[in-house]
């Protein structure tokens, strides 16, 4: 991050970030979505190329959070918390803030769920496939 970035830039940057992560995590929530789908109809291709553009779009969200971070920390000092940010600003621009602040935690949650349930089918397919192609493992020798 610039060095020399006004608390302005900063503060207009930061606006801009949490917009942006507003659209990015919808998205994301779709991939996920597709993701899901892909899955359940086992198309492989797919899969991979929904895999892809999920970690892209992580990668930018990721690069977007640290950001953040980063101007908050310029906007309130060590240990910045949204609440510090969130009274740097004036009454309307702190409402959209902190709706959008809200919104944003609600997607990420929504997206860690999407994850998690895509994560334990992929799984659960998995055993599923090791099980068919390598039989059960015996506990006991047939006698």
């Amino acid at each position: 991050m610039d060095a020399v970035l006004s608390r302005q830039d900063a503060m207009q940057q930061l606006l801009q970030d949490v917009a942006a992560d507003l659209a990015g995590y919808q998205e994301l929530a779709a991939l996920l979505e597709q993701q899901f789908d892909a899955a359940i109809r086992h198309q492989q291709s797919r899969l991979g190329d929904v895999a892809a553009a999920i970690g892209t779009l992580v990668d930018t969200l990721e690069v977007r959070r640290a950001r953040r971070v980063a101007l908050a920390t310029r906007l309130t000092g060590p240990q910045p918390a949204m609440a510090q940010v969130f009274a740097l600003l004036r009454a309307e621009p702190r409402a959209r803030l902190e709706a959008d602040w809200q919104t944003l935690e609600r997607l990420v949650l929504a997206a860690k769920a999407a994850g998690k349930r895509n994560g334990d089918l992929l799984a659960e397919q998995y055993t599923i496939m090791q099980r068919v192609l390598h039989g059960e493992d015996q506990t006991y020798e047939p006698a």
